[in-house]
């Protein structure tokens, strides 16, 4: 009777596990969707601009320090460590965010009332990446163009959207 008490309560414990497991997994892949949406969105921003590369090395020499005086990304040449280091923290910036994201769905589906504070949250981190953007990374966006970064924004919200419709199909929103 004591082995089975231990294994009922083995079971239990590794079924919260797996089931973290499977929140962290869903939320590296929605990531890298997400990432990959806007990686490809802006190569072929780039390419058809006629600077393949530029928007990742463009972002890159900003966020590592390495930013040249204000106008003259336009003349940036094209740099595949800037490239490489930016597609790095890129992809690692959104699988978090998509971490974050499977863990808020796997709550707003034991609460549909929460459904709703997922959704008003993403509206409001959208709009505070916009907004912080236009305000500290003025020249970057000149250089990129803020139209481009925020269709690359919308593109990769409804990518990772799509692809954890499909994971969480019985999920409901309530307000």
């Amino acid at each position: 009777m004591t082995a089975q008490t231990d294994a009922t309560a083995t079971a239990r414990v590794s079924a919260p596990a797996a089931d973290t497991a499977r929140l962290y997994q869903e939320g590296l892949v929605a990531g890298i969707i997400g990432a990959l949406t806007v990686a490809l969105w802006f190569l072929v921003v780039d390419v058809l601009h006629g600077r393949p590369l530029y928007t990742p090395t463009v972002l890159g020499t900003a966020l590592f320090g390495r930013a040249t005086v204000v106008g003259s990304y336009d003349t940036l040449p094209v740099s595949m460590d800037m490239v490489l280091m930016f597609t790095w923290v890129h992809g690692l910036t959104f699988a978090a965010i998509g971490g974050v994201a499977s863990r808020l769905l796997a709550m707003a589906e034991r609460d549909p009332n929460i459904g709703f504070g997922v959704l008003l949250l993403f509206v409001v981190f959208e709009f505070g990446f916009t907004v912080t953007a236009m305000l500290f990374a003025a020249p970057v966006l000149k250089a990129l163009t803020w139209p481009a970064v925020l269709v690359a924004n919308l593109l990769a919200a409804a990518a990772m959207g799509g692809y954890f419709w499909l994971r969480h199909p019985a999920l409901e929103v309530s307000p």
